[in-house]
C-alpha cells in the first residue's frame, strides 16, 4: 500500500457539526462481532439523488478550490471537500461501471486518518474494500477472506425526509460489523487480529470524523451536484456555501429506529445478516 502522506488541511469557513449532532453506540453481540450504529442529523438542502451521484463518481472527480486559503485556484480530489483535514485520497479499481465509476463488486481504495489534527497518523486507513452493495438507498462496503467469509461491512443508507409535499434534507444512517460470526479457533483467532486495535479511543475518534465527514455535505454537494454536466469544470468557492445559515444544534434523526438497530444487534448471533435488513428500516 502507498505511504500515507496527508495534505495541508482546508480552511473552507464552515460549520463543523459536533458529536452532539449524531446518535452513535458500538457494542458486542453474541457473535463477539464489533457492532456500531450512527444515526446522523438531518442533512438539510441535500436529496438522496445527490447521495447517490456523489458515491457513484467522487474517487474520480477533481474540482478547482477557488478560494481556499494555501489552495488558490489549485485542482484537487473532490475527497478533500469531504473532510477539511482527514481525507487523504480514493480510487477505484476492478470491474467499474460506465466511465470507470462505482458498482457493486469493484474495489475502493480509501486513504484517511481518523481525527489526525489529535492524533496525527495513529489511526489510519490505507486499504481496497469491495463494494458489496450500490444502489439509490445505500452504499456497502467492506472485506471478504478466503474460507471465512465476510470480515468487515460497513453499510451507509440515506433516504429523502420529507416536509409538507418537499424533500427538505436526507436521513444518512451508518451501520459498522467486523469481525467474523463463525466460531470456530481459526475465524475467532482472525477475527480478534482484525478487531484488536478498534479501542474505545478509535471508535471516538471515528466517530468525531465520520460526524464531521457527512455533515459537511450541506456545504457542498448541492453546489457540486448542480454542475453534474460538465465534471471536467468542477470547482468550489466559499461563497458557493449553501449551509452557512444552518445551525449546529441538532440531535441524530428518527431515535427509535437508533434504538431498535442496537437492540437488534446486541442480540444477533451474526452481525452481517442482521446488517441485511436495514434497508427494510427505510422503506
Amino acid at each position: 500500500m502507498d505511504k500515507l502522506k496527508v495534505p495541508e488541511a482546508r480552511n473552507f469557513g464552515w460549520k463543523l457539526k459536533p458529536i452532539s449532532s449524531v446518535h452513535f453506540k458500538q457494542i458486542r453481540n453474541r457473535a463477539n462481532q464489533i457492532c456500531v450504529v450512527l444515526n446522523h442529523s438531518i442533512l438539510r438542502g441535500v436529496s438522496s439523488e445527490m447521495i447517490y451521484w456523489w458515491f457513484k463518481n467522487f474517487p474520480n472527480l477533481k474540482v478547482r478550490l477557488v478560494d481556499v486559503k494555501g489552495y488558490e485556484d489549485k485542482i484537487v480530489p473532490a475527497y478533500l471537500l469531504w473532510h477539511p483535514s482527514d481525507h487523504i485520497n480514493a480510487r477505484l479499481s476492478g470491474n467499474l461501471g460506465p466511465g470507470d465509476t462505482s458498482k457493486r463488486g469493484a474495489k475502493i481504495h480509501i486513504q484517511e486518518v481518523m481525527q489526525y489534527e489529535k492524533h496525527g497518523l495513529k489511526y489510519p486507513v490505507n486499504q481496497a474494500l469491495e463494494i458489496f452493495y450500490y444502489e439509490r438507498d445505500g452504499w456497502c462496503m467492506g472485506k471478504r477472506i478466503p474460507l471465512i467469509g465476510k470480515m468487515m461491512s460497513l453499510r451507509i443508507s440515506f433516504k429523502d425526509v420529507v416536509e409538507q409535499g418537499e424533500i427538505v434534507g436526507v436521513h444518512y444512517h451508518y451501520e459498522i460489523v467486523a469481525g467474523s460470526h463463525k466460531q470456530d479457533i481459526i475465524s475467532q483467532k482472525i477475527t480478534n487480529k482484525v478487531i484488536g486495535g478498534y479501542d474505545q479511543s478509535f471508535w471516538n475518534a471515528w466517530l468525531t470524523h465520520n460526524t464531521i465527514e457527512v455533515g459537511v455535505f450541506e456545504n457542498f454537494l448541492p453546489s457540486l451536484f448542480e454542475q453534474r454536466d460538465d465534471l471536467s469544470n468542477l470547482h468550489y468557492s466559499k461563497k458557493m456555501n449553501q449551509a452557512q445559515d444552518l445551525g449546529t444544534n441538532q440531535s441524530g434523526y428518527r431515535k427509535e429506529l437508533f434504538q431498535e438497530r442496537i437492540s437488534g444487534y446486541k442480540n444477533s448471533k451474526n452481525g452481517f445478516d442482521y446488517q441485511k435488513g436495514t434497508e427494510k428500516c427505510f422503506l
